[in-house]
């Protein structure tokens, strides 16, 4: 049995701490299930959200926190940066449901809700793209059931 259990947090830090926590718990429903700060990091404002199934969690930090990341916090607002996260993807029962709770609270259209085929044999797989109001990209994607993979799948 493997001792990797799975992901268990994506964390981000917040230009606006309390609009990131709010669009998180509102837009959604996440719950705050802890709080904490951190002087020794200059961490003012911490915050653990979970997801409704409670298998999810999002860790925020406010804008200050001196916290290990990977590459370099944008200066502007209409500055983009690329690093190793591209977007979250969360679970949802409905996208167009989830698209347009997100874009209420806040959120802008990266990709409206699709439904797309990958690979052979085909996957089906229905999603959508928005833009968090801190600029995280977030997939909502039909509950997903992944294909199995042969062992030998990208071997040539």
């Amino acid at each position: 049995m493997s001792n990797v259990k799975g992901i268990a947090h994506i964390a981000i830090q917040a230009k606006h701490f309390e609009q990131a926590v709010a669009f998180y718990t509102e837009a959604l429903e996440f719950q705050v299930a802890h709080t904490w700060s951190l002087p020794e990091f200059q961490l003012k404002k911490a915050a653990m959200l979970v997801s409704a199934d409670r298998h999810t969690c999002i860790e925020v930090f406010d804008d200050e926190a001196q916290i290990a990341a990977q590459g370099s916090k944008a200066h502007s607002e209409e500055e983009m940066k690329h690093g190793a996260l591209l977007h979250i993807a969360v679970a949802v029962d409905n996208v167009q449901e989830a698209y347009d709770r997100a874009l209420k609270h806040g959120a802008a259209n990266c990709i409206p809700p699709m439904h797309l085929k990958l690979g052979e044999p085909a996957w089906e797989v229905h999603n959508a793209l928005v833009y968090s109001p801190n600029g995280e990209v977030i997939e909502f994607i039909a509950s997903p059931i992944y294909p199995a993979q042969p062992a030998n799948a990208f071997t040539e």
